[in-house]
């Protein structure tokens, strides 16, 4: 297969893996722990709590969002033909701008904030880049 096929090929491999993972767990995580009297499906509602929710309720979140990128930054580095660790990274860094976004448009504790950007994005694209290597 053409590199350049099979590298574009890496790049939409990692985002549908990392998402599909991230969206599992986030909903695993609403049925696990679910917030009395909210529609997890309604963002304005969901981000009148947030800053009231106990810290149980962020576990999920971290998870999913640790978990879908390294995920997808594993499927990434094991479908691209050159520069693996480079579109691993990158999967890492496109899920840091959604996490970012995510957290502009649902505003966490700060502390949430904190640790989710520092630790669940690009540390972990590196951990699958590197587990992929292997």
């Amino acid at each position: 297969m053409n590199p350049i096929l099979k590298n574009i090929l890496a790049v939409i491999a990692g985002f549908l893996g990392g998402s599909i993972i991230n969206m599992g767990l986030i909903k695993i995580g609403h049925s696990l722990l679910p917030i009395e009297g909210l529609d997890p499906n309604d963002m304005i509602a969901l981000a009148e709590v947030m800053p009231t929710l106990e810290p149980k309720y962020f576990i999920f979140p971290f998870l999913a969002h640790a978990l879908g990128t390294l995920v997808g930054a594993f499927v990434a580095y094991k479908v691209a033909a050159t520069h693996k660790m480079k579109f691993a990274l990158g999967i890492g860094a496109f899920f840091l701008i959604g996490g970012i976004m995510m957290s502009q448009m649902l505003p966490a504790p700060t502390w949430f904030t904190i640790v989710d950007v520092a630790l669940a994005y690009i540390p972990m694209a590196w951990i699958g880049g590197k587990l992929a290597e292997k």
